[in-house]
């Protein structure tokens, strides 16, 4: 009877001296583990479902948090300034060695904590560390001398001397003056060993298609980036600046835009910068382009143009194409006020094919309508064009405006999503197509008379110190409005326009959003006054 007995508290002693070992293995094993956290901070301390006495939850969020700013520190040197390409192979090449020494040792083990590591830059880094600036860019010009004393004209509105670096790359020699204010004239290599054999166009293809690589070859110091162009194109400096600064020079980028023709598009390509628009690559892409852009060429010699063929020499480096909808290459006819009155919410970087559309200013000529434009350009670059929308509610409304150029007042309610869609005030590049072969969204110009806007340009702009406001005063066109039976009250009685906004220089660096527009009260039934600005919180555009 006892034998029985003695067994079972044997078996019973057995049982509890291995749950004891077991305890004290899991207690060990936690130990250690956190043993070795202190020690290296590349282990983690398992968490499991018992809460110790002395640790609160507190505790272990507070430890983690550490664990995670020590990381930091250790990845900061891979995130220094490299302002060099024999700099920028060594970092690379001490990149891929640590991480494939990170890669054996984290081989095998359990990843617990997959929170994202935050790089943070020291404040030395962040002292040596320099933004963008006018003088990063190069800007290369395709000219050419039968049209030069015409387009010249362009170039000298937006051209800064002393402050803007560019040379302009023209066939043959044309007759200078002095202190012009026009950037140095070169003379474009010699490409008759360049094969061409497209029909429709023009052997000065291959040698426009080379000014990058050849103002690349001039040598000049500390460039970031170069930036191509037409005779034609009329640049918005302060606003390239903009674009480009949101980019790492140290890499491979091409930066552009297409065309509004959606033929144009499928004709050549979706994925091509278009030049007259025109477009930046950055210097280490430059570089790379120039060991191999003859050989590319040669290889295209049926390509119609000079875009297409850097369009093809990309394509093979495998760089695709940044878009930047600021670029405008303007492949179309007629009035650019549509266009220009619904501007997309981008920084406005370029003006093409200004011989081809009408003066954007009505009784100007084309030289002196972008000039005049200049006037508002120079007091606030980054608010160029932008749109904003408002209602008038006591006399049923819609007003647009197109900062710096111009507002439209219509009769009636537009929705913002109608009015941010440019009517078609403009034809197609291709004069046989219809509305449906734009790359974009547009709507008809309205028919009926009593919807036909009020067009009031911009006739003048200043800085009011005592308010630090931009003051401009938009007059109304000319042109004789139609009959309207309509009862409702008539814009027609408003000769002026007044707007009043501040500058806003940062706006490009915050996510961005179409401004908003308030009417203002005025005692004057000829004027109306308008208040452009940063919207608040809560505001939204609407009756």
């Amino acid at each position: 009877m006892h034998y029985p007995s003695h067994q079972r508290m044997i078996h019973t002693g057995s049982r509890s001296i291995t749950t004891w070992l077991i305890l004290i293995t899991i207690v060990l094993y936690i130990l250690y583990s956190c043993n070795i956290l202190l020690f290296n901070n590349e282990q983690e301390c398992p968490m499991t479902t018992t809460t110790l006495d002395d640790t609160t939850q507190d505790d272990v969020h507070m430890t983690s948090y550490n664990i995670s700013s020590t990381s930091d520190k250790n990845i900061e040197h891979k995130v220094l300034p490299i302002e060099n390409k024999e700099q920028m192979q060594d970092e690379t090449e001490k990149e891929t060695e640590q991480d494939e020494d990170d890669f054996r040792e984290g081989e095998g083990e359990e990843q617990e904590n997959k929170s994202p590591i935050v790089v943070r830059l020291t404040p030395e880094q962040m002292a040596q560390r320099q933004d963008t600036e006018l003088k990063h860019i190069v800007f290369g010009i395709a000219a050419s001398s039968n049209l030069w004393n015409t387009r010249k004209e362009y170039i000298k509105i937006w051209w800064r001397p002393k402050q803007t670096r560019g040379v302009v790359w023209l066939d043959q020699r044309v007759s200078t003056q002095r202190n012009e204010g026009l950037p140095d004239i070169r003379i474009s290599d010699d490409t008759s060993k360049f094969r061409y054999t497209n029909r429709q166009g023009q052997r000065s293809a291959l040698r426009i298609s080379r000014v990058v690589t050849e103002t690349l070859k001039l040598g000049l110091k500390d460039v970031r980036w170069f930036v191509m162009g037409d005779d034609d194109t009329v640049f918005v400096v302060d606003n390239v600046v903009r674009i480009l600064s949101k980019y790492d020079h140290r890499h491979f980028y091409y930066v552009g835009s297409s065309s509004e023709s959606h033929v144009q598009n499928i004709h050549f390509s979706y994925a091509m910068a278009y030049g007259g628009g025109g477009f930046a690559i950055s210097y280490p892409l430059a570089v790379e382009l120039a060991t191999m852009q003859d050989r590319c060429i040669q290889r295209y010699p049926a390509l119609y143009g000079s875009d297409d063929r850097m369009q093809a020499c990309m394509a093979e480096l495998g760089v695709p194409l940044t878009k930047e909808a600021g670029f405008h290459q303007y492949d179309v006819y007629g009035d650019l006020l549509g266009l220009l009155g619904a501007h997309p919410v981008a920084p406005l970087v370029s003006l093409h094919h200004l011989d081809v559309v009408q003066p954007i200013f009505p009784s100007m000529s084309r030289a002196q309508s972008i000039k005049h434009l200049m006037e508002s350009i120079n007091q606030d670059s980054s608010s160029i064009m932008q749109q904003s929308i408002c209602y008038d509610k006591n006399r049923f409304w819609s007003i647009s405006v197109s900062w710096g150029f111009m507002v439209q007042i219509l009769r009636g309610v537009l929705s913002p999503r109608e009015l941010e869609m440019p009517s078609r005030t403009f034809l197609n590049w291709y004069r046989r197509a219809d509305y449906t072969a734009y790359a974009f969204n547009t709507r008809p110009v309205a028919k009926h008379p009593c919807q036909k806007p009020f067009v009031y340009y911009m006739s003048k702009t200043h800085f009011d110190t005592a308010s630090r406001q931009i003051v401009g005063v938009y007059s109304r066109d000319q042109t004789k409005s139609p009959f309207c039976r309509w009862r409702m009250e008539s814009p027609e009685k408003i000769t002026s326009i007044v707007v009043t906004k501040r500058r806003d220089p940062l706006r490009w660096k915050k996510s961005p959003r179409r401004d908003c527009c308030r009417v203002l009260p005025s005692r004057k039934s000829s004027t109306l006054f308008l208040w452009v600005g940063n919207c608040r919180q809560g505001e939204v555009t609407e009756l």
